[in-house]
């Protein structure tokens, strides 16, 4: 995939920029809005704007109540969602709120029709495959889906419905924005009607093709189903940012088949090399292919999902082929590699403390890491990929290499810094990281986990911010990394006993 000219953009930040106080205007034109990702407004604290990599101070003066009121007023009704929009463009506006319901932030995003991002997709459209779409959150899948509704609706003619659950793919207001060309849009009242309304576009319209954002939930993954079994084509986005994740997840598994326990006959598990109780797929697929959005212009795809998740539910390599980019031969290399993994059940609902923890050494020797498992006798296995790791361990002078970031970031792991690679420096890291997990500490943790699960439920439900109750710094650490593996944001609050944890929905 090439890169794209300012011409093949169509954003109208102008539009957004305007809402601001005049002196951000003017802020926001001294630094340039080419690249202008979001500007955030939080009571009390300087503006920022980001960009790729960076963030940059709008004013040495902190937000009023008063300039947060004049920017809610110059923008459409806050849904149940807490988003907002401006009409005619993709913006989107969304807000945090206080306890009683004051809103003290916002979040003004740029949105973007960018022209081209499908190219190296193509051919899977033109052959009526169903696509689902995974990455991580601002990668670029909602602008993937907005050129995927134009392309079948405008150059193939076809009968498109976008199920528009926050007007993020068509944009705030009455009529969609021209990026979706053809294609019509069906409006949700409220997150939790998705899947009716998804199921209302195929019984009421016709559709040949629906386009759907962020399947989320069981029933929205039912009705993916429905809609699949009907023979219409399903373009979608799904949590999650591999094919592996997606498969161990029981509310959303259904999408790429789901998965069952099956035993085995004493010869076919030998004819396997396997135990005798396996998982397998239960189903045919939703969708025909599964693309990973690795980055703008670098995507892994899946063309047979079917044939992925078999690999992946026997210990094997998904496979899978890379297109657009310039992809490095270590790259190619590492998303190759064979995995680990037994061909033994997925446990929809495994107990905390019997889960082995998979750790990846970056730069350092993964001898002396088994050595340090072995001596520790520690619940834990070195994995070959940093995307299955529970944890990462990296020398402390490796912590801002932009390679470890994105495995930190594409893994949702843990991270632990080691100061020498010796095998004394990794066993201290390792035993300071999981003597939570140990003796006295158990319960805590436990508790402090099942806290987070149930904050995660009433975030991707309610798509509210959620508070969770105070607790020591060394707990917060084990919640941020499971709320990382939700592929959710959360930042701590507070100070001294009170300090802790909220989590916020996906932006």
């Amino acid at each position: 995939m090439e890169m794209h000219s300012q011409s093949d953009r169509l954003d109208d930040v102008e539009r957004l920029i305007h809402i601001l106080p005049p002196s951000l205007q003017q802020a926001l034109a001294d630094h340039g809005h080419d690249e202008l990702i979001e500007i955030v407004l939080d009571l009390g604290r300087a503006p920022q704007a980001r960009y790729p990599g960076r963030a940059v101070a709008l004013s040495s003066k902190v937000v009023t109540a008063q300039d947060l009121e004049d920017v809610i007023a110059r923008v459409g009704e806050f849904g149940a969602d807490n988003r907002a929009g401006i009409e005619g463009t993709l913006h989107r506006i969304s807000a945090i709120r206080n306890r009683r319901g004051r809103i003290i932030g916002l979040t003004l995003r740029v949105g973007r029709a960018v022209l081209g991002t499908i190219d190296p997709l193509r051919d899977l459209l033109e052959d009526g495959r169903s696509l689902l779409l995974l990455g991580r959150p601002g990668v670029g899948k909602t602008t993937m889906l907005r050129e995927i509704a134009r392309v079948l609706a405008d150059e193939h003619g076809k009968r498109v419905i976008v199920i528009d659950t926050s007007n993020e793919i068509a944009g705030d207001g009455d009529i969609p924005h021209p990026a979706i060309g053809g294609a019509r849009r069906m409006q949700v009242p409220h997150p939790e009607r998705q899947h009716a309304v998804m199921i209302e576009a195929v019984e009421n319209h016709m559709p040949e093709v629906i386009v759907i954002d962020e399947i989320g939930t069981p029933a929205e993954a039912l009705a993916a189903r429905t809609i699949a079994e009907r023979g219409v084509q399903l373009i979608g986005t799904a949590h999650g940012s591999r094919l592996e994740n997606l498969v161990a997840n029981p509310s959303l598994n259904e999408l790429v088949g789901g998965v069952q326990t099956v035993t085995l006959g004493d010869d076919e598990a030998r004819h396997r090399g396997s135990q005798k109780t396996v998982s397998e797929r239960k189903a045919e697929p939703c969708f025909h292919t599964v693309v990973e959005i690795r980055d703008r212009d670098r995507l892994w795809v899946y063309p047979q999902t079917a044939a992925a998740v078999d690999r992946i539910l026997r210990g094997r390599s998904p496979g899978g082929e890379p297109r657009g980019g310039a992809w490095r031969q270590d790259d190619l290399v590492e998303v190759a590699a064979p995995s680990p993994r037994p061909s033994a059940p997925i446990e929809t609902t495994p107990p905390r403390e019997s889960r082995t923890l998979g750790l990846y050494p970056y730069c350092l020797s993964r001898d002396a890491l088994e050595r340090v498992i072995r001596d520790l006798r520690a619940e834990a296995r070195v994995v070959r990929r940093p995307e299955d790791a529970d944890l990462i361990l990296a020398l402390k002078s490796r912590e801002h290499d932009p390679r470890l970031h994105a495995h930190l970031e594409d893994s949702g792991a843990a991270f632990v810094r080691v100061r020498k690679n010796t095998t004394a420096q990794i066993r201290r890291a390792l035993q300071d990281h999981l003597r939570l997990l140990q003796g006295d500490d158990e319960d805590a943790a436990g508790e402090a986990l099942r806290a987070v699960e149930a904050a995660v439920e009433r975030v991707l439900a309610e798509g509210i911010p959620v508070a969770l109750d105070p607790v020591p710094a060394s707990l917060r650490r084990l919640q941020h990394r499971l709320v990382n593996r939700h592929r959710l944001f959360a930042e701590s609050q507070g100070s001294g006993p009170a300090r802790h944890l909220v989590i916020y929905p996906p932006s």
